[in-house]
Protein backbone atom coordinates (compact mmCIF):
# COMPACT_ATOMS: atom_id res chain seq x y z
CA UNK A 1 0.00 0.00 0.00
CA UNK A 2 1.52 3.42 -0.84
CA UNK A 3 1.40 6.12 1.11
CA UNK A 4 -1.49 9.06 0.26
CA UNK A 5 -0.30 11.91 -1.54
CA UNK A 6 0.48 15.06 0.83
CA UNK A 7 -2.64 17.07 0.93
CA UNK A 8 -1.86 21.47 0.86
CA UNK A 9 -5.18 22.35 0.70
CA UNK A 10 -8.81 20.70 0.32
CA UNK A 11 -11.43 21.68 -2.17
CA UNK A 12 -15.11 20.16 -1.38
CA UNK A 13 -17.28 22.87 -3.54
CA UNK A 14 -20.42 24.00 -2.16
CA UNK A 15 -19.62 23.90 1.77
CA UNK A 16 -18.78 27.68 3.61
CA UNK A 17 -15.55 27.11 4.63
CA UNK A 18 -12.74 28.85 6.77
CA UNK A 19 -9.16 28.17 6.58
CA UNK A 20 -7.09 27.95 8.82
CA UNK A 21 -3.48 27.61 9.52
CA UNK A 22 -3.33 24.01 9.28
CA UNK A 23 -6.99 23.29 9.05
CA UNK A 24 -9.86 23.23 6.79
CA UNK A 25 -13.31 23.77 8.19
CA UNK A 26 -16.39 23.14 6.67
CA UNK A 27 -19.89 24.30 7.83
CA UNK A 28 -22.46 21.38 7.25
CA UNK A 29 -25.44 23.37 8.65
CA UNK A 30 -26.14 21.04 12.23
CA UNK A 31 -21.80 20.32 12.21
CA UNK A 32 -18.18 20.71 11.29
CA UNK A 33 -16.23 19.01 9.36
CA UNK A 34 -12.55 19.26 9.88
CA UNK A 35 -9.88 18.81 7.39
CA UNK A 36 -6.31 18.66 8.90
CA UNK A 37 -3.83 19.11 5.95
CA UNK A 38 -0.55 18.82 5.40
CA UNK A 39 0.46 22.48 5.74
CA UNK A 40 2.71 23.59 8.77
CA UNK A 41 3.51 26.52 10.51
CA UNK A 42 5.46 28.08 12.82
CA UNK A 43 5.75 31.82 14.45
CA UNK A 44 1.90 31.79 13.06
CA UNK A 45 3.60 31.86 9.68
CA UNK A 46 2.03 28.66 7.72
CA UNK A 47 4.70 27.64 5.06
CA UNK A 48 4.47 26.95 1.41
CA UNK A 49 6.09 22.76 1.94
CA UNK A 50 3.35 20.09 2.97
CA UNK A 51 5.10 17.46 5.77
CA UNK A 52 3.96 14.49 4.38
CA UNK A 53 1.30 12.69 5.94
CA UNK A 54 0.94 15.09 9.31
CA UNK A 55 -2.72 15.82 8.78
CA UNK A 56 -3.42 12.26 9.30
CA UNK A 57 -1.28 12.00 12.40
CA UNK A 58 -2.96 15.28 13.91
CA UNK A 59 -6.58 13.51 13.20
CA UNK A 60 -5.39 10.30 14.79
CA UNK A 61 -3.76 11.77 17.93
CA UNK A 62 -6.38 14.06 18.76
CA UNK A 63 -9.48 11.43 18.09
CA UNK A 64 -7.21 9.40 20.90
CA UNK A 65 -7.21 12.18 23.56
CA UNK A 66 -10.65 13.28 22.29
CA UNK A 67 -11.21 10.04 23.62
CA UNK A 68 -9.25 9.33 27.06
CA UNK A 69 -10.21 12.97 27.87
CA UNK A 70 -14.30 13.09 27.41
CA UNK A 71 -14.72 11.94 30.91
CA UNK A 72 -12.49 14.78 32.25
CA UNK A 73 -13.45 17.65 29.88
CA UNK A 74 -16.59 17.61 27.27
CA UNK A 75 -15.18 18.31 23.67
CA UNK A 76 -16.14 18.07 20.28
CA UNK A 77 -15.76 14.93 18.74
CA UNK A 78 -18.26 12.86 17.11
CA UNK A 79 -16.89 10.55 14.52
CA UNK A 80 -13.95 10.26 12.21
CA UNK A 81 -15.07 6.99 10.27
CA UNK A 82 -15.93 8.06 6.71
CA UNK A 83 -19.10 5.56 7.06
CA UNK A 84 -20.75 7.58 9.47
CA UNK A 85 -20.52 11.02 7.22
CA UNK A 86 -22.99 12.55 5.27
CA UNK A 87 -23.09 10.25 1.87
CA UNK A 88 -22.28 13.53 -0.52
CA UNK A 89 -19.07 13.86 1.24
CA UNK A 90 -17.96 10.33 0.00
CA UNK A 91 -17.52 11.37 -3.34
CA UNK A 92 -14.24 13.64 -1.33
CA UNK A 93 -12.83 10.38 -0.02
CA UNK A 94 -9.50 10.54 -1.45
CA UNK A 95 -9.12 14.46 0.54
CA UNK A 96 -10.76 13.22 3.94
CA UNK A 97 -10.22 10.06 5.01
CA UNK A 98 -8.03 9.83 7.59
CA UNK A 99 -7.33 12.91 8.07
CA UNK A 100 -10.72 14.16 8.96
CA UNK A 101 -13.11 14.75 11.63
CA UNK A 102 -17.16 15.62 12.25
CA UNK A 103 -17.46 17.87 15.34
CA UNK A 104 -20.26 19.57 16.98
CA UNK A 105 -20.95 23.26 16.42
CA UNK A 106 -19.27 26.01 19.23
CA UNK A 107 -18.60 29.46 18.85
CA UNK A 108 -14.63 29.60 19.82
CA UNK A 109 -13.47 31.76 22.46
CA UNK A 110 -11.04 34.37 21.51
CA UNK A 111 -7.99 32.97 23.08
CA UNK A 112 -5.10 30.32 23.15
CA UNK A 113 -5.36 28.40 26.55
CA UNK A 114 -1.71 27.35 26.93
CA UNK A 115 -0.31 25.45 29.76
CA UNK A 116 3.16 25.19 30.84
CA UNK A 117 4.97 22.55 33.55
CA UNK A 118 8.95 23.82 32.16
CA UNK A 119 10.61 26.83 31.31
CA UNK A 120 11.22 26.73 27.33
CA UNK A 121 10.08 28.50 24.18
CA UNK A 122 8.49 32.23 24.16
CA UNK A 123 8.41 31.75 28.75
CA UNK A 124 11.81 31.47 28.61
CA UNK A 125 12.61 34.61 26.42
CA UNK A 126 9.83 36.56 28.80
CA UNK A 127 11.53 35.03 32.07
CA UNK A 128 15.24 36.16 30.77
CA UNK A 129 13.71 39.29 30.47
CA UNK A 130 12.15 40.40 33.55
CA UNK A 131 11.32 37.57 35.33
CA UNK A 132 7.96 37.33 34.69
CA UNK A 133 5.69 35.43 32.41
CA UNK A 134 2.24 36.33 31.82
CA UNK A 135 1.84 38.46 34.69
CA UNK A 136 2.83 35.76 36.98
CA UNK A 137 6.37 36.72 39.21
CA UNK A 138 8.63 33.65 39.08
CA UNK A 139 12.05 32.89 41.26
CA UNK A 140 14.92 34.22 40.28
CA UNK A 141 17.52 31.49 39.04
CA UNK A 142 15.62 29.27 36.79
CA UNK A 143 17.23 27.77 34.19
CA UNK A 144 15.87 27.20 30.62
CA UNK A 145 13.35 24.07 30.52
CA UNK A 146 13.50 23.79 34.79
CA UNK A 147 10.10 22.82 36.08
CA UNK A 148 7.83 24.50 37.41
CA UNK A 149 6.40 22.12 40.06
CA UNK A 150 2.81 22.96 39.26
CA UNK A 151 1.52 24.05 35.92
CA UNK A 152 1.09 27.47 34.87
CA UNK A 153 -1.37 28.76 33.06
CA UNK A 154 -0.06 31.70 30.38
CA UNK A 155 -2.86 32.60 27.30
CA UNK A 156 -2.22 34.12 24.29
CA UNK A 157 -4.73 36.27 22.17
CA UNK A 158 -5.57 34.70 19.24
CA UNK A 159 -4.76 36.41 16.24
CA UNK A 160 -6.73 36.49 13.02
CA UNK A 161 -3.27 37.67 11.40
CA UNK A 162 0.02 38.08 12.26
CA UNK A 163 1.82 36.94 16.24
CA UNK A 164 -0.17 35.77 19.11
CA UNK A 165 0.37 37.28 22.19
CA UNK A 166 0.70 36.47 25.61
CA UNK A 167 -1.83 37.95 28.03
CA UNK A 168 -2.54 37.78 31.83
CA UNK A 169 -5.45 36.02 32.58
CA UNK A 170 -6.92 39.57 33.64
CA UNK A 171 -6.73 40.37 30.52
CA UNK A 172 -8.16 37.12 29.03
CA UNK A 173 -11.03 37.57 31.27
CA UNK A 174 -11.83 40.94 29.67
CA UNK A 175 -11.76 39.16 25.83
CA UNK A 176 -14.21 35.98 26.75
CA UNK A 177 -15.69 36.36 30.09
CA UNK A 178 -14.34 35.75 33.84
CA UNK A 179 -16.69 32.62 34.03
CA UNK A 180 -15.57 31.55 30.96
CA UNK A 181 -11.97 32.03 31.29
CA UNK A 182 -11.82 30.42 34.95
CA UNK A 183 -13.76 27.31 33.55
CA UNK A 184 -11.24 27.19 30.33
CA UNK A 185 -8.07 27.57 32.88
CA UNK A 186 -9.92 25.13 35.41
CA UNK A 187 -9.85 22.17 32.10
CA UNK A 188 -6.47 23.44 30.50
CA UNK A 189 -4.62 22.69 34.03
CA UNK A 190 -6.97 19.16 34.78
CA UNK A 191 -6.28 18.50 30.55
CA UNK A 192 -2.22 19.17 31.06
CA UNK A 193 -1.95 17.18 34.00
CA UNK A 194 -3.92 13.93 33.16
CA UNK A 195 -1.75 13.92 30.09
CA UNK A 196 1.88 14.94 31.47
CA UNK A 197 1.28 11.67 34.32
CA UNK A 198 0.32 9.81 31.45
CA UNK A 199 3.24 10.46 29.19
CA UNK A 200 5.78 10.38 31.41
CA UNK A 201 5.09 6.62 31.91
CA UNK A 202 5.44 6.64 27.94
CA UNK A 203 9.00 7.93 27.95
CA UNK A 204 7.95 11.65 27.12
CA UNK A 205 7.86 14.81 28.75
CA UNK A 206 5.21 17.30 28.17
CA UNK A 207 6.56 20.65 28.58
CA UNK A 208 3.49 22.69 27.32
CA UNK A 209 0.55 22.73 25.10
CA UNK A 210 -2.17 24.82 23.94
CA UNK A 211 -5.77 23.89 23.70
CA UNK A 212 -9.28 25.83 22.34
CA UNK A 213 -12.31 25.83 23.45
CA UNK A 214 -15.81 26.92 22.28
CA UNK A 215 -19.46 27.67 23.53
CA UNK A 216 -21.67 25.56 22.19
CA UNK A 217 -25.52 26.46 21.70
CA UNK A 218 -26.65 25.27 25.05
CA UNK A 219 -24.10 27.62 26.83
CA UNK A 220 -21.45 24.64 27.37
CA UNK A 221 -18.04 25.19 27.31
CA UNK A 222 -16.22 22.41 25.47
CA UNK A 223 -12.67 21.46 24.21
CA UNK A 224 -12.45 22.24 20.44
CA UNK A 225 -9.86 22.04 17.66
CA UNK A 226 -7.08 19.80 18.66
CA UNK A 227 -5.87 18.10 21.51
CA UNK A 228 -2.25 17.72 22.55
CA UNK A 229 -0.71 17.22 19.49
CA UNK A 230 3.16 17.92 17.97
CA UNK A 231 1.36 20.68 16.44
CA UNK A 232 0.17 22.14 19.85
CA UNK A 233 2.35 20.54 22.23
CA UNK A 234 6.60 20.28 23.49
CA UNK A 235 7.18 16.65 23.68
CA UNK A 236 10.82 15.49 24.63
CA UNK A 237 12.10 12.26 25.38
CA UNK A 238 12.02 11.58 28.72
CA UNK A 239 15.73 10.12 28.97
CA UNK A 240 17.21 13.06 26.67
CA UNK A 241 15.93 16.06 29.05
CA UNK A 242 18.15 17.71 31.52
CA UNK A 243 17.35 21.33 32.72
CA UNK A 244 19.15 23.42 30.07
CA UNK A 245 19.81 20.63 27.86
CA UNK A 246 19.56 21.75 24.09
CA UNK A 247 19.79 18.12 23.17
CA UNK A 248 17.19 16.94 24.25
CA UNK A 249 15.12 15.16 21.48
CA UNK A 250 12.12 17.05 20.73
CA UNK A 251 9.27 15.32 18.90
CA UNK A 252 7.10 18.01 17.52
CA UNK A 253 7.80 20.97 15.09
CA UNK A 254 10.87 22.50 17.45
CA UNK A 255 13.19 21.33 14.88
CA UNK A 256 11.32 23.60 11.97
CA UNK A 257 11.51 26.70 14.63
CA UNK A 258 15.05 25.51 15.14
CA UNK A 259 15.89 24.89 11.17
CA UNK A 260 14.57 28.75 10.30
CA UNK A 261 16.04 30.63 13.11
CA UNK A 262 19.37 28.82 12.34
CA UNK A 263 18.79 30.20 8.32
CA UNK A 264 17.88 33.80 9.82
CA UNK A 265 14.25 34.13 8.88
CA UNK A 266 12.78 37.32 10.09
CA UNK A 267 9.33 35.26 11.38
CA UNK A 268 7.32 37.44 8.98
CA UNK A 269 5.78 36.71 5.87
CA UNK A 270 6.38 35.20 3.46
CA UNK A 271 7.94 31.56 5.00
CA UNK A 272 11.04 30.51 3.58
CA UNK A 273 11.03 26.68 1.30
CA UNK A 274 11.54 23.70 3.80
CA UNK A 275 14.21 21.42 2.32
CA UNK A 276 13.08 17.90 1.46
CA UNK A 277 15.15 16.36 4.65
CA UNK A 278 14.13 18.92 6.96
CA UNK A 279 10.26 18.01 5.91
CA UNK A 280 11.01 13.97 6.78
CA UNK A 281 12.94 14.48 9.54
CA UNK A 282 9.75 16.37 10.74
CA UNK A 283 7.67 13.78 9.70
CA UNK A 284 9.40 11.03 11.27
CA UNK A 285 9.18 13.01 14.48
CA UNK A 286 5.21 13.09 14.27
CA UNK A 287 5.07 9.49 13.82
CA UNK A 288 7.66 8.63 16.87
CA UNK A 289 5.25 10.52 18.86
CA UNK A 290 2.04 8.90 17.55
CA UNK A 291 3.43 5.69 18.33
CA UNK A 292 4.73 6.83 22.09
CA UNK A 293 2.06 8.37 23.03
CA UNK A 294 -0.38 6.01 22.05
CA UNK A 295 1.19 2.74 23.33
CA UNK A 296 0.04 0.49 25.66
Amino acid sequence: MTAAAPLYRSEIPGLPVHRGKVRDVYDLGDKILIVATDRVSAFDVVFPDPVPGKGALLTQLSVWWFNRTRGLVPNHFLTADLNEYPKFLHEHRDQIEGRSMLVRKAVPLKGEFVVRGYLDGSAWKQYEFNKVVCGIELLAGLRRRSSFGAPLFTPTTKAEEGHDLPIEFAELALIVGREEAKKARDYSIALYTYAHNMLWDHGLVLSDTKFEFGIEENGELILIDEALTPDSSRFWIRETYTPDNDRAVSLDKQFIRDYVEEIGWDKNPPAPSLPREVLEQTADRYRRALDMITRG
